[in-house]
């Protein structure tokens, strides 16, 4: 018998299914926000929501993702990355089972839950790329990147389909996700692994609290929160914008799958192009100017180059997003460096970005017009361009 090729095989297949844990762990870190905005007019008509309340339903779970972020490193240390994902992810199938039983009380409260399995996930997922692929981890971070654009698109897509044309009420188009939770959950369990919890341990008491102390981890960290910002501010409420240049509703909810189908190219290629430049200052640019040119026509067009408009902000959306995850990895030296970057800059991040949607519905409540919600992002743009200058500096945190 061949030991060494067994013994190949086998490591073979413990990578195959460490990627497809990953991939699916991926999967349901989008879908039960992102199946929101197409519903956003069903839910708020049901449940006599104003808008503003209507856009607490995004900035639950980045309050939760906010506060909890930086716990998640703690409580993996203790208890193990992997065992504290697979209890992430259960705790998302919890929420939107709980959501999904057609109470306001309820809609929120498992929303806050679905958002702490999120931030779980969020936050962890960046370490474990970089301690089971040291080599590859900007690769890595362009697949589960590439993985949460697919999810958050199709969930996007057919919320709305799923209402008109099969005759399911939101709560049963939002309960659908759930099973996909159960379906990674079920993967993950292979993953769970006791041995890293002490190295975590001795490496917690080497690092202290001192990131907070680092320009770089803050840069990183605000780059992050005002993508984020931008991100959930148009899953939102791109739905509504659309239906007010006369889209219909279920066109609308397409077209934000359209948006994240669109800039899945990019959130693939971009943290593989990222990890072979010196720095990253030209995609921060790149990306600033795309956002500045949708933003404005999406302000001021209508007609067919709205359709431009949707795919430009597509692509920056999808940039966006892996370029603040490349930056959790390119910018942290160790395993434990990128957990606790990825704890701070998420946290902070998600604090400045759970104002959007509210901010954003209370804008259009209070003016009856876009024009000043899409200013706003304007402003925002600008402004992560940057903080992604700063960012994407070729130096690691605590040692800028």
């Amino acid at each position: 018998m061949d030991f060494h090729a067994l013994a190949k095989r086998r490591t073979m297949a413990q990578k195959i299914f460490l990627v497809t844990g990953i991939v699916f762990i991926a999967f349901n870190l989008r879908p039960a926000i992102t199946s929101v905005g197409p519903l956003v007019s069903f839910i708020r008509s049901d449940l006599g929501l104003s808008n503003g309340m209507a856009g607490f339903l995004t900035t639950l779970p980045l309050i939760a993702f906010a506060v909890l972020s930086p716990f998640a490193p703690k409580i993996g240390q203790k208890i193990g990355n992997e065992l504290t994902i697979l209890l992430g992810v259960a705790l998302i199938g919890a929420g939107i089972v709980i959501r999904s039983m057609g109470s306001i009380s309820l809609l929120f409260i498992g929303t806050a839950v679905a958002g702490i399995g999120i931030a779980v996930g969020n936050v962890l997922l960046p370490g474990i790329v970089k301690m089971k692929f040291p080599n590859k981890a900007t690769l890595m971070t362009g697949v589960y990147s590439a993985s949460l654009g697919i999810s958050a698109a199709i969930a996007s897509g057919i919320s709305i389909p799923l209402v008109e044309k099969f005759g399911w009420g939101w709560e049963a188009s939002l309960m659908t996700w759930a099973y996909l939770a159960l379906a990674a959950f079920l993967i993950w369990i292979p993953q769970i692994r006791k041995q890293k919890v002490f190295e975590g341990r001795v490496k917690i008491i080497k690092y202290g609290n001192s990131m907070l102390k680092s320009k770089l981890a803050w840069q990183v960290a605000f780059f992050m929160g005002l993508q984020s910002l931008i991100f959930y501010c148009l899953i939102t409420w791109v739905p509504e914008i659309l239906y007010s240049h006369g889209f219909s509703r279920s066109l609308s909810g397409w077209m934000l799958s359209v948006i994240q189908f669109a800039g899945l190219p990019a959130s693939f290629i971009i943290p593989v192009v990222a990890g072979k430049l010196n720095n990253q200052r030209g995609l921060v640019l790149g990306l600033g100017t795309i956002y500045l040119i949708s933003f404005t026509g999406l302000m001021f067009g209508g007609g067919p180059l709205i359709f431009l408009w949707v795919v430009m902000i597509g692509i920056a959306q999808g940039s966006g997003f892996s370029l603040a995850l490349t930056f959790l990895v390119l910018r942290a030296k160790g395993v434990m460096d990128a957990s606790r970057l990825s704890g701070m800059a998420q946290s902070l991040g998600y604090f400045l970005a759970a104002a959007g949607p509210t901010l954003i519905g209370y804008e259009y409540d209070h003016t009856h017009s876009w024009f000043l919600p899409i200013m706003t992002l304007i402003i925002v743009s600008v402004l992560m361009t940057a903080a992604g200058l700063g960012a994407g500096r070729n130096k690691f945190v605590l040692e800028d």
